[in-house]
């Protein structure tokens, strides 16, 4: 079964973190909330605490299939704020293994951290600048795969890079599923 760890800082953006993490659960991927703060609640950028399973210093990430970071402002300035993060997902991306971000974290975490040079990568408009200073192709695209890294552009993208996330770590037959019985297929048809 796939793991994944999904790193919540004060200030997520509640959808980027809550699909993703209900999609990939649907889709029987083992899916793991960690705390990056002092406590296991986490306050979403809309208010909603969300308790998570563990907290940062109680994790190994060597069993990560994929590390995931939710955008959101301040979540993502928090996210790149906390060394052990930012060592996790340079450790994960230099192993070759998954890394995604949505929203803001593409250009305020990897971008920073020098892990879209050369790639193609999206993010939430107006942050399009911080991925071209840092090597990246801004794509515009609502997701864009390059290598071992997925970024998506923002909420509205949190359904298509939740199933792209799936189709990567399970199936795309699994995924498709999923997205039927989610009705999401149907939404796309209108």
């Amino acid at each position: 079964m796939a793991k994944v760890y999904v790193f919540l800082a004060d200030g997520f953006e509640d959808v980027e973190a809550l699909i993703p993490i209900d999609v990939l659960r649907r889709g029987g991927v083992e899916v793991v909330t960690v705390s990056t703060t002092d406590f296991p609640l986490v306050e979403s950028a809309h208010g909603v605490n969300i308790e998570a399973d563990l907290q940062f210093e109680q994790c190994d990430f060597s069993d990560a299939d994929l590390l995931m970071l939710p955008g959101g402002m301040p979540g993502a300035s928090n996210l790149f704020a906390h060394e052990g993060v930012c060592k996790a997902v340079c450790d994960q991306a230099a192993a070759g293994k998954k890394v995604a971000a949505i929203c803001a974290a593409p250009a305020v975490v990897l971008a920073q951290l020098g892990l879209l040079d050369g790639k193609r990568a999206t993010c939430y408009p107006g942050f399009e600048q911080a991925l071209k200073g840092a090597g990246a192709q801004y794509t515009g695209d609502l997701v864009t795969v390059d290598g071992n890294i997925t970024t998506g552009e923002g909420p509205a993208a949190a359904f298509p890079y939740a199933y792209e996330l799936l189709s990567q770590l399970v199936s795309k037959e699994m995924s498709d599923q999923i997205a039927e019985g989610m009705r999401f297929k149907h939404l796309m048809q209108k």
